[in-house]
């Protein structure tokens, strides 16, 4: 028989483990962060990694090398990564389980293990209720009551199978573009959470319509990137990817098309609320039709569009169909025109090699947004990282920079971090001098984080809030602030708050970010990128910005940089 090799999942997962121990171990950094770097780039992967390792190719993917392909080899030999067994044998299983809850990191863990002798959820549970992890360096009495809270609703017991919209939109859309290629297709949509854009994903829908559906089921099941066929019939098909995402794809008749489309689109609460008006109506709706009760007949439609005008509604751009405003929107015809990413005209919070976790220099940044049409570029690097002379070193290349970059300038700009007591880690004569100020929270996040983000808003140098609570999806919540109090401050300090494109942070939410734009504060999208490449995240702040409701006018880097600074305190 064949050789199974493991999917590539599985080892991510065993890379993700061997950090976690490593790190528990207080073991090299930089062998923590080739590991992590590492699982991240075997689990998008739309390729099998074992098998290329097999091969010795492995090692040409970017973060893959020698060593993280040795490794994958003997997990394909032996079942599992050598170093991953002998840190197995050095740290209690339970303790890994800790990394689960909010407030526990590497460090945390190891403390709580070697210092109280606490190896399993149920002992540390014990520990809390007893109240012995407070004395721990960074714990204290709110990190015992969050970790008892979270054991209480079950989180450690097992992983979060949800996966960031970031890894499933480019993977669906992939998948779109295959199925659309071929001959038997007449249309293919993404359907779901995904295309409504929601933050995380389980599932990711297809739908389609096709001159042969069992040839496009054939096309599905056996495609390059399919690791796994989980179930298949003439027209439904359910596989799982290289990248372990799970993908179902239905394929039905042209003619109701539209009906099933939005139906799988979803979400529960707006086809609820769609169903509850057609019945008063004397209408049922189903995935396959609209059928009048008293009469029988059943009505069908090839497009969404048909069948929102067929029900009296306006079509609901996808994102908002969550079952809260759009009804109302719909049967009135009111929609905003939503904000597009080609309404963008610049970036305003993204990094470079000035930071020490930037991928790329101050100049690939530039020439790769003004690629992307970008008119302008605030460059943010973190201030800790621009002590001692660098900050006028940077400045200094900004205008060599902008010398020779035509009609595109680069804004000299800073990502300040708000202390623990409240205050900024620049001076006030050092932002005076910027283009460009963003203030986040990067630790604390439950020391008063309201009345540090709102004071630091009367700082009349400060420009625009990061990141609002740093939440970094399905991994920690964000920080319990009082976005209420924050929006209000914000109108009246004029301050911007940042929608953060990056895929785990999408922070400010949609709800907090409606909630803003309404109110009159300006929204810049930004990605925060800290390579080139991330400058594409843009399209994921704006699929945020679309759920939250906002338009063109709404979203501050929409506008040229001189209106900019005519909306703004600069």
């Amino acid at each position: 028989m064949p050789q199974t090799l493991p999917r590539n999942a599985e080892l991510a997962d065993q890379l993700d483990l061997l950090a976690d121990l490593s790190e528990i171990l207080e073991e090299e950094s930089f062998k923590v962060i080739a590991y992590r770097r590492a699982a991240g780039r075997i689990r998008e992967a739309a390729v099998p990694i074992a098998e290329l390792a097999l091969e010795g190719r492995a090692k040409e993917l970017p973060g893959i090398g020698k060593t993280i392909e040795a490794k994958v080899v003997e997990v394909v030999d032996d079942g599992e990564m050598h170093a991953l067994t002998k840190r197995r044998g050095l740290v209690p299983a339970g303790v890994v389980d800790f990394l689960r809850l909010p407030g526990v990191g590497p460090k945390t863990a190891a403390r709580i293990w070697t210092q109280l002798g606490v190896t399993s959820l149920e002992s540390l549970k014990t520990a809390a209720e007893e109240g012995r992890l407070r004395d721990l360096s960074g714990m204290g009495t709110r990190s015992e009551e969050k970790i008892l809270r979270a054991l209480a609703a079950g989180v450690g017991d097992q992983a979060e199978p949800r996966r960031l919209l970031g890894q499933g939109l480019p993977a669906v859309r992939r998948v779109v573009g295959e199925l659309s290629a071929h001959p038997a297709a007449v249309a293919v949509s993404e359907a779901g959470s995904v295309r409504r854009r929601r933050e995380t994903v389980r599932d990711l829908d297809l739908i389609a319509t096709s001159t042969d559906p069992s040839a496009l089921i054939e096309a599905f099941c056996t495609g390059a990137w399919v690791a796994e066929v989980v179930a298949r019939g003439d027209t439904k098909a359910t596989v799982v990817g290289h990248d372990s995402l799970r993908f179902d794809l239905r394929v039905v008749p042209h003619e109701c098309y539209g009906n099933v489309l939005q139906h799988f689109t979803g979400s529960k609460d707006h086809n609820i609320a769609l169903r509850e008006e057609a019945q008063r109506r004397g209408l049922s709706i189903s995935e396959y039709g609209v059928t009048a009760v008293e009469s029988g007949e059943v009505v069908t439609h090839a497009s969404e569009d048909e069948l929102y005008a067929f029900l009296g509604y306006a079509t609901p751009p996808p994102e908002l169909r969550e079952g809260t405003a759009e009804m109302a929107a719909a049967r009135a015809g009111t929609f905003p025109a939503l904000v597009e990413v080609d309404d963008l005209r610049g970036e305003m919070h993204c990094h470079s090699t000035w930071s020490s976790d930037g991928k790329n220099s101050l100049e690939e940044m530039a020439l790769q947004a003004k690629a992307r049409g970008y008119s302008f570029m605030c460059i943010t690097d973190h201030s800790h990282y621009l002590r001692d002379g660098r900050l006028e070193a940077q400045w200094a290349e900004i205008e060599e920079l902008n010398a020779r970059l035509g009609r595109f300038t680069v804004y000299r700009g800073i990502e300040a971090n708000i202390r623990a007591d409240g205050s900024l880690d620049v001076d006030d004569e050092t932002l005076a001098e910027l283009d460009w100020v963003v203030a986040s929270l990067h630790t604390s996040f439950d020391r008063n984080p309201t009345e540090r983000i709102v004071g630091v808003m009367e700082n009349p140098h400060v420009d625009c809030i990061g990141h609002l609570t740093g939440r970094r999806l399905l991994k920690r919540d964000g920080a319990t602030v009082d976005v209420e109090r924050v929006v209000e401050r914000a109108v009246a300090t004029g301050t911007a708050l940042e929608i953060n494109s990056q895929p785990d942070r999408l922070d400010m939410r949609d709800t907090h970010a409606r909630l803003a734009g309404e109110a009159g504060v300006l929204v810049p999208v930004t990605t925060d990128a800290h390579s080139i490449t991330a400058l594409d995240y843009a399209e994921l702040g704006i699929a945020q910005a679309r759920r939250a409701w906002l338009t063109k006018e709404q979203v501050l880097n929409t506008r040229t940089w001189r209106e900019i600074t005519k909306l703004t305190r600069r």
